[in-house]
């Protein structure tokens, strides 16, 4: 007999596992209401209810509370059509990762710079019944782009697998509350809904992140669930069936090819989506720029304007060694075994400020980057040093107006 649970009415005991994090509930519209989200050993949080601090106060606010206004903004002039259980049209989650201006004079910010058409086929992707896989070197923003598509499509980013190579099959079907299981044995009660579960359930968008680090036996749990749109549990002799609304965003990055591959029968399932690497150094610096502002203001850092050119000298270090080229195209390059991507370029040219503000006149300076350069190129203290050598004498050497930056790079080198 195959009878359909409701994973929701799981109500696992708190001394015996972690809380998770909530997810939007259904509402009167079909669109879901404000979750209460409890992470674990914290106290639920302000303005659904609880008595806890402000979304603002995190270090890193989930994607929902950190842009609530902008999506609040799309969502009361979005007035195209909706798929099951989306806050927004696909036109406004394209709009809010792209960025524009709305006819009211409300400017979005854009949380992804790169072709309209890559967020596009993504977001149309997710509208239809087959899943999403986000493929790209390390760096290339695409666990970024999936918390923002699962913000903005359900408005709830939280319902995520991280994937490792100890991940169980558990994490992504269910799991067992052992009090309740050893005492009563196998029932609803005992039962530990995943986060995949959960958004079967609910009709939401659910998240696995690094899919080709996890397993191969543990990857293909997804199989039923991508195909057939259920979750069995035996133990029951009950499924759980997805409703309207579901989806799985998956993301792997290309250096991991050989780790985990994945079966032909579960890339089937997905329709992939390459995500590239900033093809201008422009971009890349407006990239990196206003990702550094956004975490500067949650670090209380110094503005970035006043260090903007040592930001462009960072960028076009690790364009060069990673293209094997130098900008003007005269020199060829032996490439580091680190990737140097743009969200290392970040790393770094935060780590300058941090420096700047505590142990400098708070602006960004050649002295400031020139040691996370240095550890961000030399991941392999052998092969990799020989490579910064020879690049930092043969082109920062001799670069205009660079003399700065090749002495602070010579001191933290030698």
């Amino acid at each position: 007999m195959r009878v359909s649970v409701d994973p929701m009415s799981v109500e696992p005991d708190p001394s015996e596992s972690a809380p998770m994090h909530g997810s939007a509930a259904a509402g009167p519209d079909g669109r879901g209401s404000e979750p209460l989200r409890t992470p674990a050993g914290g106290s639920a949080r302000a303005g659904a209810g609880g008595s806890g601090r402000a979304a603002s106060e995190a270090l890193r606010p989930h994607a929902e509370d950190d842009f609530a206004a902008e999506l609040a903004a799309l969502a009361a002039q979005d007035d195209r059509p909706r798929p099951a259980r989306w806050r927004l049209s696909p036109w406004a989650v394209a709009t809010y990762l792209l960025g524009g201006t709305l006819p009211d004079g409300t400017v979005i910010s854009p949380k992804y710079v790169g072709p309209r058409r890559i967020v596009e086929v993504a977001v149309t992707t997710l509208a239809t019944d087959r899943a999403l896989l986000l493929l790209g070197v390390p760096g290339t923003a695409k666990t970024w782009v999936s918390e923002h598509l699962a913000a903005a499509i359900s408005g709830d980013s939280t319902l995520l697998v991280q994937g490792t190579a100890g991940t169980p099959e558990e994490a992504i079907r269910y799991g067992w509350n052992y009090a309740q299981l050893l005492a009563h044995g196998p029932s609803q009660d005992a039962l530990v809904p995943s986060p995949v579960m959960r958004a079967m359930s609910e009709g939401t968008v659910a998240r696995v992140e690094e899919l080709t680090r996890i397993p191969a036996d543990v990857q293909d749990t997804l199989i039923t669930i991508l195909s057939e749109k259920t979750l069995p549990i035996p133990e029951l002799g009950q499924e759980v069936l997805a409703v309207r609304g579901f989806n799985l965003i998956a993301t792997a990055n290309d250096r991991d090819r050989g780790v985990n591959e994945l079966s032909s029968a579960l890339r089937r399932r997905f329709n992939t989506v390459v995500l590239p690497l900033p093809e201008s150094a422009e971009a890349e610096v407006d990239i990196v720029s206003r990702r550094v502002e956004q975490i500067g203001r949650s670090l209380d850092l110094p503005a970035l304007p006043d260090g903007i050119d040592e930001l462009r000298r960072v960028v076009t270090v690790f364009r060069e060694l990673r293209s094997g080229v130098t900008v003007d195209g005269r020199t060829k390059l032996k490439s580091p075994s680190g990737t140097l991507s743009t969200a290392e370029a970040i790393s770094v040219v935060t780590g300058g400020l941090a420096l700047a503000a505590h142990f400098g006149d708070g602006v960004l300076r050649a002295s400031d980057v020139a040691a996370g350069i240095l550890g961000a190129v030399v991941r392999d203290p052998a092969a990799d040093r020989v490579v910064w050598q020879e690049y930092l004498e043969a082109v920062v050497r001799e670069r205009d107006g660079w003399t700065d930056l090749y002495r602070a790079c010579r001191e933290v080198s030698a």
